[in-house]
């Protein structure tokens, strides 16, 4: 009998052996662990074969994973075919617009769960199912710090609508038709109809936001089976993609094909330039940072942005084009944009297949005619969606989405209409008595990673109500927080460091001339340095502080927008490089 229990202790730590729970004695562990599993109807059978954990995030506040049953069902049927044990558990989930302050204040603590459930739990490979806007990054940080084999599972994005014999989704179109009521070009009667169609399925935001910029940059990071990105959530094809996810999680856990040897400084890079060929968020940027972080590297900025000039937009779809999801579904997904890209991609970077991306693209074959993905040669926006901008305001950076904005004022100098924070733009933003005419900018301080905290999604600035109603449709908008990758308009983010810390936004006063250069990837605030000095000695700044709880984790640990907004003690333990090299 010892020496049977020996024998079971002694193999491979695989499958239900991983991780036993210590009780100073492995032998009992194990015959523990076993006893209660049996309790589900398990049989020793089952308990020999790859374990193969799959996260279910599925929540009633999450209408993003809506679809998460049925995605489980193919998951497990998946791996059982290929010969492996499906084990199901749950992490947190976060829904984008059900989250309070903002959901990215939590995108930290799902990183967190994830990563202990998987060291946590025995299993070969995982599954990570998750659609909506934090919730990929939080998954894909998650992982990379754990270090298994690992496999991304997009929920998938929603349907369109009709609103009047007009096509409509999530949600560049809330924001359209909101910004129509707010001018009283539409009543409330419209307005309450719209909202009836705007989301037709559950399913992730239809248009080219953060859930489907995130999509798009895990099947370019090689994280999910091939076209996992863009099958809509209510589809076969997504069931089918689900299926493919498991079977191939058996494989990976048998090969060992951890996702280290993955996510890579070179896969990082194809990301990036999927990134700006995209038209993707600016939500995109911070949370490659972070992935990247927790692999060891950093994101280079600039050289982000020298990409960015011969990287030009070729996905066509809301807010920078005119098409949605599905449309980029029906034209080939990933394959058609990637192979429009391959001159510009490192093609012998590893996907969750086994095989090289250069590979996969030869097996999908030369593709069809279509109008979503164009051509290298006739760009939807010359150069990428995203350029990066520097200067006095921002000496650690900033960002503008270029082929979202108005190019009448990407190049423009205007007067500074200040709010301090959320608050005293909402008291102020629609009064009468707002100073503010439509060539001045608006500048919105304290919504950064500290400041609010979470850097919630305020950067999207209303149009003062007054200039909305005599037609003003977009003015420079400046802030140290974040917008949807879903909004428009000419509006610079991220202004690192951020005012909360006593970065030069901190110091801006209405009244103040500043000077917007995307051209020459420029924010200058024109104040003197000495001016900016005696006005910080003069208004020292008190960072933000909590007394308890996770909101004082986050404010004592969170990095700024370019190192991911991520949490310091998360970071691998040494950078050894930056990436695009």
């Amino acid at each position: 009998m010892t020496d049977k229990k020996n024998l079971e202790t002694t193999k491979k730590a695989t499958g239900i052996r991983k991780g036993l729970t210590n009780y100073g004695d492995t032998g009992f562990s194990l015959f523990l662990r076993k006893a209660f599993v049996k309790g589900s109807g398990l049989s020793d059978n089952a308990l020999e074969r790859p374990v193969v954990g799959i996260i279910n995030t599925g929540s009633a506040y999450n209408p993003c994973h809506g679809n998460m049953p049925q995605l489980i069902e193919a998951v497990k049927r998946g791996v059982m075919l290929a010969g492996g044990l499906p084990m199901e558990f749950p992490t947190i989930s976060i829904g984008e617009s059900f989250a309070q302050p903002t959901s990215m204040f939590l995108r930290n603590l799902m990183s967190m769960d994830t990563e202990e459930m998987i060291r946590a739990q025995p299993m070969d490979s995982i599954v990570l199912i998750g659609g909506c806007d934090k919730t990929v990054p939080a998954q894909l940080m998650g992982a990379a710090s754990a270090g298994i084999p690992t496999i991304q599972l997009i929920t998938g994005s929603m349907l369109t609508g009709s609103h009047r014999g007009e096509r409509v989704g999530a949600c560049t179109d809330c924001r359209r038709y909101w910004a129509k009521f707010r001018a009283g070009e539409i009543d409330e009667q419209e307005i309450s109809d719209v909202n009836n169609q705007l989301v037709a399925s559950v399913g992730t935001c239809s248009v080219m936001g953060t859930a489907s910029t995130m999509a798009c940059i895990a099947e370019a990071l090689g994280m999910t089976v091939p076209g996992g990105a863009s099958p809509p959530a209510v589809t076969a094809d997504r069931i089918r993609a689900a299926e493919q996810s498991g079977a191939q999680a058996v494989k990976i856990a048998q090969e060992h094909l951890t996702i280290d040897k993955i996510i890579t400084s070179e896969s990082l890079e194809n990301a990036m330039r999927v990134l700006l060929a995209i038209g993707g968020s600016t939500n995109g940027i911070v949370h490659l940072a972070a992935i990247a972080g927790r692999v060891g590297l950093e994101i280079d900025m600039q050289a982000l942005d020298r990409m960015g000039r011969d990287t030009p937009v070729l996905l066509d779809l809301k807010p920078s084009g005119a098409h949605y999801m599905e449309d980029f579904h029906h034209a080939g997904g990933m394959a058609t944009l990637l192979r429009e890209l391959k001159p510009l991609l490192n093609l012998n970077t590893l996907t969750v297949m086994g095989r090289t991306l250069g590979d996969q693209l030869e097996l999908d074959g030369p593709g069809f005619k279509q109008d979503v993905v164009r051509s290298i040669s006739n760009p939807i926006y010359p150069q990428g969606g995203i350029a990066v901008l520097s200067g006095n305001l921002a000496p650690g950076g900033a960002v503008i989405k270029q082929s979202a904005a108005n190019p009448d004022l990407m190049e423009h100098e205007g007067r500074a209409v200040v709010f301090e924070n959320m608050e005293d733009m909402a008291t102020r933003i629609d009064s009468d008595d707002l100073d503010v005419t439509p060539s001045d900018i608006l500048v919105l301080k304290n919504i950064g990673p500290k400041g609010a905290p979470g850097m919630p999604e305020a950067g999207y600035l209303p149009i003062p109500q007054k200039l909305a109603r005599a037609g003003v449709k977009d003015m420079v908008r400046i802030s140290d927080g974040r917008m949807s990758g879903t909004a428009f308009g000419t509006i610079v983010l991220h202004v690192t460091p951020e005012s909360a810390i006593g970065g030069p936004l901190a110091h801006v006063r209405s009244g103040d001339r500043i000077r917007l250069s995307v051209k020459n990837r420029e924010i200058s605030l024109l104040v003197s340095a000495e001016e900016l000095a005696k006005r910080g000695i003069d208004n020292p700044i008190v960072e933000p502080a909590a007394a308890r709880g996770y909101r004082k984790l986050f404010l004592q640990t969170v990095t700024q927008a370019d190192k991911g907004v991520d949490f310091d003690f998360l970071r691998a333990e040494q950078i050894h490089g930056k990436t695009p090299r």
